[in-house]
Formats: structure tokens, sequence, C-alpha cells
């Protein structure tokens, strides 16, 4: 068991080295795009906007699937009301 956890430890170190050198090679909006400049002004704000999209998007979704399930709930106990209106207005009649 010891020489599992080891080994999964072993090569988590290693797969996080591997990726970390490839994360340094990421552009950063203020130090890899050189902002005196108009078209890299624009590219910077490209990355703001884009990452505020993608930060954003989750709440979107699950807003838009809350929204709808709340809808449909009321619709259907608005149906169900209705019907027992209809069923006790028809139960009275002579």
């Amino acid at each position: 068991m010891m020489k599992r956890i080891r080994f999964v430890l072993v090569l988590t170190l290693i797969v996080a080295a591997v990726v970390a050198a490839d994360a340094f090679g990421c552009p950063n909006c203020k130090d890899g795009v050189n902002t005196s400049d108009p078209a890299g002004l624009n590219v910077a704000r490209g990355y703001f906007y884009s990452i505020l999209f993608m930060l954003a998007m989750p709440f979107t979704l699950a807003g838009s699937f809350g929204a709808y399930v709340w809808r449909e709930m009321r619709r259907q106990k608005r149906a169900e009301q209705l019907g027992a209106v209809h069923t006790q207005a028809e139960s009275a009649a002579p």
C-alpha cells in the first residue's frame, strides 16, 4: 500500500513539473503584451473579456437551468390549482 502511495506521489510530482514548464510559457496580459502598442492593447483587452466570459458562463448556465425548472414548477402548480377549482366547480353544480 505504501509503495502505491509513493508511486502516485512521485508520478504526480513529475506531471506537475512537466506541466509547470509549459505554464510558464503562457502569455500574461500585462507582461506578455506591449500595452504601449495599440494592437497589443487590443489583444490585452481581448484576453480580459475572454476571461470574464469564461468565468460568467457556468453561472449563466446554472441560472438559466434554475429559472427553467422554477418556471415549469410554477406552471405545473397553476395547472393543478386550476384542475382542483374545475373539479370543485363541477361537483358543486346541481
